[in-house]
């Protein structure tokens, strides 16, 4: 008994050190930024002689348009990423250096990023950069109804690579996504409506990191993951009893 329950240990140790080391990156972003400058100057200039005194301005005026590309790494959408990937059981992760303000250099560089020790111990990076991401607020109104929905939607695309850190090959690539809404029913159009954006932000979060998690799983062999299912509420009711006729 004892042999057998060494051997059982001695293959679950094995299999964890077999399990690759993962760094997720923070889901890359870059935007255009636009800048208008109105700015206005004017400067009166006094002069005499012997015989008057007289004065000058000058007054310009000028207008500007100004566009630059910021990049960055939003960081509210990976906790649910890093999570359903350690439930498949086929990953380690460790913690990468985030890209900040002060870091030098493009942020989608992910091989010059590597090289600069960016991930020490990692076997892989899972970089991700965001393709499209939308919120959504409409008021529809019901048919046959005086009333009207509410509706306050996220939605969020992402592609995704595994980069091997030693070869900087891409053994694995997808496009995964994460959607949520949150709808509430009321009698007027020009209601003030509180829609719960905090959940949502969440739902999409875990939407997301259900998809990447499956994908990965799929493309490196597994056997496909399914992610855990919520039990049905229990209301503590009694159990249905037979019908009894009263007589």
């Amino acid at each position: 008994m004892r042999i057998w329950i060494g051997m059982m240990a001695l293959a679950c140790a094995l299999s964890v050190q077999a399990a690759p080391k993962v760094a997720v990156m923070d889901l890359a972003y870059q935007q255009r930024v636009e800048q208008y400058i109105h700015s206005v100057s004017a400067q009166d200039h006094h002069y005499e002689d012997d015989y008057s005194v007289s004065g000058s301005s000058n007054y310009n005026e000028s207008e500007a348009t100004s566009s630059y590309i910021e990049q960055g790494e939003l960081r509210r959408f990976t906790g649910d990423i890093k999570g359903e990937m350690l439930r498949t059981g086929l990953f380690r992760l460790v913690q990468g250096t985030p890209h900040t303000a002060s870091s030098r250099g493009d942020v989608y560089d992910v091989i010059k990023r590597i090289r600069a020790g960016n991930f020490k111990g990692a076997d892989y990076v899972l970089f991700g950069t965001v393709s499209d991401i939308e919120f959504t607020q409409d008021m529809n109104e019901l048919a046959h109804t005086d009333s009207y929905s509410a509706v306050l939607a996220l939605t969020l695309v992402a592609d995704f690579s595994l980069i091997n850190t030693k070869t900087f090959e891409i053994t694995s690539a997808f496009t995964a996504m994460g959607e949520a809404q949150d709808t509430r029913l009321v009698n007027a159009r020009d209601v003030r409506v509180s829609l719960n954006r905090p959940r949502v932000v969440r739902e999409v979060s875990k939407a997301l990191g259900e998809d990447v998690a499956g994908q990965l799983s799929l493309q490196l062999g597994g056997e496909g993951y399914e992610p855990p299912r919520e039990e049905p509420q229990r209301n503590n009711l009694p159990p249905d009893t037979a019908p009894v006729i009263l007589r």
